[in-house]
């Protein structure tokens, strides 16, 4: 996590100590065969993180040119800074530097299959794009877990 950033200090000082602090952590990483995530996370959630929208998370991908430094591309936290997640799809996806795609219902973070995102479409972007990885389904469920998937299924294969 970029974390919080402190009142006062240049962006530019935060962003040469962070991109310090990514690489190290990649180089470790790298010797037990592990990639790091940079995640932009939402200012309305959490004010003044340091990382916000996807351009400033690839960006730092890119200033790193490490392989095994990608950007966590969270579709919740993308539709409440940027919206237009299918776009944003379209850009970044093919760039090589989405390592995992998490989803939740927007504005509140619940089911995938409330609030003003249609997955449906958002998935068959990703099926036009080739996509064939995960996607981690991070929200706050609505109710009990088990009662609550059954938005799933029609994206499950046999």
């Amino acid at each position: 996590m970029a974390g919080l950033a402190p009142q006062g200090v240049a962006r530019l000082a935060l962003q040469d100590q962070y991109l310090d602090t990514v690489r190290r952590a990649a180089e470790l990483a790298a010797s037990a065969g592990v990639d790091v995530l940079l995640e932009p996370i939402n200012t309305i959630g959490m004010p003044g993180y340091f990382l916000n929208t996807q351009k400033q998370a690839h960006d730092a991908v890119l200033a790193l040119g490490l392989p095994n430094v990608k950007v966590q591309m969270d579709l919740y936290h993308c539709q409440l800074v940027e919206g237009d997640v299918s776009r944003n799809l379209r850009t970044y996806w093919p760039t090589g530097r989405v390592g995992h795609l998490q989803i939740a219902g927007n504005p509140d973070r619940h089911e995938p299959d409330t609030g003003e995102l249609s997955y449906a479409y958002i998935f068959s972007v990703l099926e036009e794009l080739g996509y064939d990885g995960w996607i981690g389904c991070e929200y706050f469920p609505a109710a009990l877990t088990r009662d609550n998937l059954a938005w799933i299924r029609p994206y499950l294969t046999a």
